[in-house]
């Protein structure tokens, strides 16, 4: 016995092991028994093991599209004591989801009853509720008794479940798939299957065939409009990586008296209905929404969202426009076509790697379903001449039969026939001996040697098989691609409109009072308040910044770690409280502080520069960062930190630094840059950068001294070029070495 292993009194053993080891060990497996076994479907039938029992299950109690309804209970049931040893709950909601026909593209179940609907409201309980297969599930179990596919043993070894089904439907891409697994996640978006079914015609004439020829792009069961452009559905299909952005479909319905209404017709996939209307509605009573008048739902079985304008004079693109910005009227559905290929290994694979996949399953299915029908032919074949050979020799297989007390092996040897033969001879029915019965026989010899001829010729040549798998395909296309379930039901390749909205147009304008703390608190309140009037903090908390703004303004701060942000004056939380760490609405760590913050105003331009004493001038525009990240505008590296953003008003630049250095040189010496390190403003031999202002030489530097404010006019002894050391400060200079 190893030494790591010690007896335990009971007979049984212990043994020591790192944590780490155990752990890393125990998630590993957890990890890839939700990668390969819970999260990411198979490429081949674009199935979860879920999924897969379920269609089983299904197909065990023979629910098939002609066969009456049986109580979803009953099928989910069967699926966790047979198959997927997990809850109800979880089984049911997969089945509800196959059966929701605002959920699945092609539903591969048919329910009956309370199936839930696009409000968001649950199905009924599993008791109320039945169900069946759809014949779009009847393709994908298609051969499946025909050794299509392999079988393994279920979790208690008592059943045999299918590893893969036969899949005579393009159903990953048709349907799509979600899910997240450890460390990684897939999105596939549902797709038309009469434009996938040509795409893989094409793929099989042509290898290099332009798929995007025949794919317009997803196809969503919920319809709507397609606005991505081109290059970048294009680029998406490419790589298995990318996005659609999905806009909902209205119309413009003239009222009389010169009056309209705007009505939503579709939505966009996984919105649920209920929640836009509440999102909608949410924004109006918040005044974000200034272009709106009202929202109603008109909906039966069919979507009919009504919105109304403010006035009749407001334009019906750009209350749309501002709609589709504000809510979720306008969403994105990811792709990231994360699946397991044939060898249960997960990858990214691309739409042309998807579709090959799915042909290359098709080809192995066709090639053992061939091998099976042919086997079987050979065993029809051999008992038929078997038959034959009896018929022929009649009187004496009966003699035979009668005389010998083991007849078997004597009409073996008598005549050469196999164990087989032999046995289904003596198997025969006495009715079966009339003549018209041997006449049977030979023309169903006849027709199975021609088929078998047939089979090894396909099985010979592999033109033969993919010739096959083109009428298959060319069939599931008749079958699935037209008719009301196949019909597009996403308007693919809009451009989005050239509409001009003003931002302002999602907010009212008023005037409000942002306030900052040196800890990094901000809030608003309303009004224009005196920036010297008394403003309270928490206890050892104090002003940092204070301005005057208006709700339709965009605040920019600018960091020590040299990264601009922009928040909308708007979404800043308003009231006389605290307000809310501004770490929590931009991505500023704990160890960045802010320099400076300012309203945005366009034509401004700001010298920004770092403590080292580099510097340049960049425009307010290229300081706005639309993003929590921010964007990065001064490039610095620790300890190096920046340390200052002032506006740009004047002709001149005065630096000062921490050795109490003061130098002039005029601001054409400082370039215009968008991002980078920029120049060096003055040269330190000990310390760095205290302060930076910019001015008009002919109206004198100026500074702040006990609250009185200085000036001085003559700067001669201090100017100098960029770079410089510069001089002490004149008298009266604050000890803090900053201008105000």
């Amino acid at each position: 016995m190893p030494d790591d292993i010690k007896d335990l009194p009971e007979g049984g053993a212990t043994r020591e092991t790192r944590l780490a080891d155990a752990l890393s060990e125990r998630y590993l497996a957890y990890a890839l028994s939700t990668i390969t076994a819970r999260s990411l479907p198979d490429v081949r039938d674009g199935l979860k093991p879920v999924h897969r029992r379920l269609l089983w299950a299904m197909h065990q109690l023979r629910l098939d599209p002609a066969a009456g309804f049986k109580k979803c209970a009953r099928i989910v049931g069967d699926v966790m004591g047979k198959y997927h040893p997990h809850g109800d709950a979880a089984i049911y909601d997969a089945m509800v989801r196959l059966a929701q026909e605002f959920a699945a593209r092609y539903p591969l179940v048919e329910g009956q009853g309370n199936f839930g609907n696009i409000d968001g409201d649950n199905a009924a309980a599993m008791r109320y509720t039945e169900a069946r297969l759809t014949e779009v599930a009847q393709a994908l179990l298609e051969g499946i008794e025909e050794n299509a596919v392999d079988f393994r043993a279920t979790y208690d070894g008592e059943e045999r479940e299918p590893i893969v089904l036969p899949a005579a439907f393009p159903n990953l891409l048709a349907n799509g798939a979600a899910g997240i697994a450890v460390g990684m996640a897939t999105s596939i978006p549902p797709h038309n299957a009469g434009e996938l079914c040509d795409a893989a015609l094409a793929l099989i004439d042509n290898p290099d065939a332009d798929l995007l020829a025949h794919i317009k792009g997803p196809d969503f069961p919920t319809g709507g409009v397609l606005v991505e452009p081109a290059e970048s559905i294009r680029d998406a299909y490419e790589t298995g990586r990318g996005g659609f952005r999905v806009r909902a479909k209205w119309e413009t319905e003239r009222l009389k008296n010169g009056t309209w209404q705007i009505v939503v017709t579709e939505i966009p996939y996984q919105v649920q209905k209920a929640k836009l209307i509440e999102q909608i509605a949410q924004l109006l009573e918040e005044k974000k929404l200034p272009l709106l008048g009202d929202v109603r739902d008109e909906s039966t079985d069919v979507v009919r969202l009504v919105l109304e304008p403010k006035s009749r004079t407001v334009d019906d693109k750009v209350l749309m426009e501002t709609l589709f910005r504000a809510t979720a009227l306008e969403s994105r559905f990811p792709l990231n076509m994360n699946v397991l290929d044939a060898d249960r290994t997960p990858r990214v694979m691309g739409l042309r790697e998807v579709l090959r996949s799915w042909l290359d399953h098709r080809h192995v299915v066709l090639m053992r379903r061939t091998e099976h029908r042919l086997a079987a032919i050979a065993r029809r074949l051999e008992i038929l001449d078997g038959y034959l050979i009896a018929y022929l020799n009649l009187d004496e297989v009966i003699r035979i039969i009668r005389t010998e007390d083991e007849p078997k092996p004597v009409l073996m040897a008598t005549f050469s026939l196999s164990d087989l033969q032999a046995e289904s001879i003596l198997n025969m029915r006495l009715r079966s001996l009339r003549k018209l019965e041997e006449m049977e026989i030979r023309k169903e010899h006849r027709k199975l040697s021609a088929e078998q001829k047939k089979l090894q010729a396909l099985m010979g040549s592999e033109t033969k098989r993919w010739a096959a798998i083109a009428e298959e395909i060319a069939a599931t296309r008749a079958k699935f691609g037209d008719g009301a379930l196949g019909k597009r039901r996403t308007e693919p390749g809009r451009q989005l409109p050239a509409v001009l909205v003003d931002e302002t147009a999602f907010v009212e304008k008023e005037p409000i009072t942002v306030i900052l703390s040196e800890k990094g608190w901000i809030r608003a309140q309303k009004g224009h308040i005196p920036l010297d009037g008394e403003i309270r903090f928490k206890e050892g908390d104090s002003l940092l910044a204070a301005m005057h703004a208006h709700t339709t303004d965009r605040i920019v701060i600018f960091a020590t770690n040299g990264k601009a942000y922009t928040l909308r004056a708007e979404a800043i939380p308003r009231g006389r409280g605290d307000g809310q760490p501004v770490r929590l609405m931009i991505d500023l760590t704990n160890e960045d502080a802010v320099v400076h913050m300012f309203v945005h105003e366009d034509g401004k331009r700001f010298l920004v520069a770092a403590s080292d004493g580099k510097g340049f001038v960049v425009k307010g525009e290229d300081l706005l960062a639309e993003k929590r990240t921010g964007k990065q505008v001064l490039n610095v590296d620790p300890p190096v930190e920046a340390a200052a953003c002032v506006l740009v008003e004047g002709d001149s630049v005065a630096v000062i630094g921490e050795n109490r250095k003061l130098l002039v040189f005029p601001l054409e010496q400082v370039p215009e840059m968008t991002r980078g390190r920029g120049v060096q403003l003055q040269a330190y031999r000990d310390g760095g950068l205290s302060d930076v202002r910019v001015f008009a030489r002919s109206e004198g530097l100026s500074w702040t001294l006990g609250g009185r404010t200085r000036t001085e006019t003559d700067l001669r002894p201090w100017l100098g070029n960029r770079a410089g050391a510069g001089k002490a400060p004149p008298n009266g200079f604050p000890r803090s070495n900053r201008f105000d």
